[in-house]
């Protein structure tokens, strides 16, 4: 028998959330109109921010046996323009750290307080959301010990995921087909980054031509929600069948080159209160091939990402286990 959307509805609903420590919860009554029509792009409340975001990669051979993993984590500190009077809101790296493989959480001292305006779009440097490349240049971590090309990166990717998820994703976009578009349960457009290019060269480390282009990205208003008593609403995002190639010499002479393609979706929680993202979630599959300098085989590898952010009340450095 074919089911109402009003019974999807309610099934997705009855779902609840409610984002904690472990420790047991009950389910709040849900009290919002799943028929009445939301705004999702209202201004933010303009109340200092703090956001604790990791992302775990696994690696793996084509074989499927895991190769590797490792942990990238976040805490970031964010200042409304309302507050400051600056052109866009100033976020500040609290704290940074890597961990790889089963070792120990390692710091990196460099981004450290590292405080930035967030403007988005790329600014006349061609940084993509205007994320100083420099600042990734020659980075080590807390044991002195410097940071591999493709860390480096996965180190300034995070911050680039972050500000897409955020306010790419998550804000109101000024030629429409935005989040602004989702008014009701149900609704679904195609994001006006779909099918964009963006360049991904990072300083010395990613050379100039290396691009990730965007498949067709979608975002899905599903559903609503609740956490500590905080109406949510759940949107989803797809980013369709995307590829990337990215061209890197670590050596001179050396030329390593990386085509492949790449897959990411997931959640966000947007709380219907302030208009703050409350939380995302993220996974990504991602197959490549690697072509070294001859005599040398390429070298396929698949890798698997999962990220989650999550809106604090108060820093939570070096949390993550």
């Amino acid at each position: 028998m074919k089911k109402s959307n009003t019974f999807y509805h309610i099934v997705v609903i009855s779902l609840m959330i409610v984002f904690g420590s472990g420790q047991n919860v009950k389910a709040q009554p849900l009290t919002e109109n799943l028929d009445g029509t939301y705004n999702l792009a209202a201004p933010r409340s303009p109340e200092v921010q703090y956001f604790h975001m990791e992302t775990e990669l696994i690696n793996r051979a084509p074989d499927g046996v895991e190769t590797g993993r490792e942990k990238y984590i976040l805490d970031l500190k964010c200042e409304p323009s309302g507050l400051t009077g600056k052109n866009g809101d100033t976020y500040t790296c609290l704290q940074f750290a890597v961990k790889k493989d089963s070792g120990k959480v390692a710091t990196i001292p460099a981004l450290k307080n590292w405080s930035y305006v967030f403007t988005g779009g790329h600014d006349d440097k061609g940084q993509v959301l205007g994320i100083e490349h420099a600042k990734f240049e020659n980075l080590t971590d807390s044991n002195g010990q410097p940071l591999a090309a493709n860390q480096s990166y996965f180190v300034y990717n995070t911050f680039i995921d972050f500000h897409a998820f955020c306010d790419v994703f998550g804000s109101p976009t000024q030629a429409g087909k935005g989040i602004q578009d989702l008014h009701k349960i149900g609704d679904k457009i195609v994001h006006a980054a779909a099918n964009s290019e963006a360049p991904v060269d990072l300083g010395s480390s990613v050379s100039k031509g290396s691009t990730f282009t965007n498949g067709e990205i979608t975002l899905n208003f599903k559903g609503l929600s609740r956490a500590n008593d905080t109406p949510l609403a759940l949107v989803g995002f797809d980013s369709g069948d995307s590829h990337f190639v990215m061209k890197m010499e670590p050596a001179p002479g050396f030329q390593v080159i990386t085509h492949g393609s790449s897959h990411y979706w997931g959640d966000l929680y947007l709380n219907l209160k302030t208009r703050w993202i409350n939380r995302v979630e993220m996974e990504e599959v991602v197959a490549a091939q690697t072509k070294l300098p001859p005599p040398n085989a390429p070298v396929s590898s698949v890798t698997v990402r999962h990220s989650v952010i999550r809106n604090i009340a108060q820093p939570e450095i070096l949390s993550a286990k």
